[in-house]
């Protein structure tokens, strides 16, 4: 874990975007961390192929430098590839990033860079999805009130990215790559990847994403893209129940950006643990061309009726579920927090790279 500040930075930059397509909501947010080191992207139409939408969220660290690149150019990278241009988009995006991220080596202000930055970028074509992912960042879908993830996790001690670290003349310590960083793959970090015998994508820590393919129908309610900040502190089903029942109550998808990155956010960083990290969301919502309000509509359709409260004389609530899941939810966040801050924590490492 990083450096922490004695308050946290709160502050929100938050927007949102809208087409007949999409209704997209994004906030961002520096936290405990005494940097903000997160960049994202949302492109409703690519500028060189109008069909296509792009959302990307890239968490950095060792600094912003190779995130904030990354959210201005990796895109541009995906759509000049030949397989794009002959329909073969994985394949783009796995290309894509290879040479994104060798361009960065060969760039002279970016290749002593000691920075790195997750990636998770989900490309969607003629309701073809297609999630292309390296790092810890992460992106689920709600399909018809069911949570599908759209990517896994690259973390040092799964077995497939052990066992490359260690051809690759690496070692896994504390779950870090040489006790050093607590990725696999990644773009940039470029001290991980300088064995001249082997390939770019054989490296201890690579730039080569998975990529997930789906297809978009009408029962696509939306997707959520998000930083670890999130997923350190809710399961994927959580998050998207929590983004559900906000949806149902009618609120715009840039507010449950803001509530679940509050709703995420230590009381304190006193270990350093759960909540304290950079925080960034986006929500895309899918409008399959109907008013936004329908898809909340559909929503809260869907969701089990609650039991009306009865009022007592006093104004207390004498029995009934008064909003029960929220703070059922808010009780398991906070004792989330809780804990972790009891445990302890394992022995820390020279250097401290995410």
């Amino acid at each position: 874990m990083g450096q922490t500040l004695s308050e946290p930075v709160t502050a929100k930059e938050t927007s949102v975007v809208q087409n007949t397509v999409y209704k997209v909501g994004s906030s961002c947010m520096q936290g405990w961390r005494v940097t903000m080191e997160d960049a994202h992207t949302h492109i409703l139409a690519l500028p060189d192929d109008q069909s296509a939408a792009y959302f990307a969220v890239y968490d950095g660290h060792g600094g912003p430098k190779v995130a904030q690149h990354a959210g201005n150019h990796l895109h541009k990278y995906l759509l000049q590839r030949k397989e794009y241009q002959d329909g073969d988009f994985a394949n783009a995006m796995k290309q894509g990033f290879l040479e994104f991220d060798n361009a960065m080596l060969k760039d002279e202000q970016m290749r002593d860079e000691l920075a790195g930055t997750t990636a998770v970028t989900v490309l969607i074509k003629d309701n073809k999805l297609y999630c292309g992912n390296v790092g810890d960042s992460r992106a689920v879908a709600c399909v018809k009130g069911e949570c599908e993830p759209l990517s896994s996790d690259h973390k040092p001690n799964n077995p497939d990215e052990s066992a490359r670290i260690t051809r690759a003349g690496g070692w896994v310590e504390y779950n870090r790559v040489n006790g050093n960083l607590a990725l696999s793959r990644a773009l940039g970090d470029f001290v991980f990847k300088r064995n001249t015998s082997m390939k770019a994508e054989e490296q201890m820590v690579i730039a080569l994403p998975d990529v997930e393919h789906r297809n978009v129908n009408e029962d696509w309610e939306f997707i959520l893209l998000a930083c670890d900040g999130i997923w350190d502190v809710l399961t994927n089903e959580e998050a998207v129940q929590f983004v559900r029942r906000r949806l149902a109550m009618g609120q715009e998808p840039e507010t449950v950006c803001e509530e679940l990155m509050t709703s995420c956010l230590a009381p304190d960083c006193q270990m350093g643990g759960l909540g304290c990290d950079n925080m960034t969301v986006i929500l895309v919502c899918f409008l399959h061309g109907k008013p936004f309000a329908e898809l909340c509509s559909k929503i809260s359709d869907s969701l089990a009726p609650t039991v009306p409260p009865t009022v007592g004389i006093n104004g207390d609530y004498e029995d009934g579920d008064h909003n029960s899941e929220e703070d059922d939810e808010d009780e398991s966040i906070t004792n989330r927090h809780q804990e972790d801050s009891e445990e302890d924590s394992p022995p820390s490492p020279e250097i401290d790279l995410k």
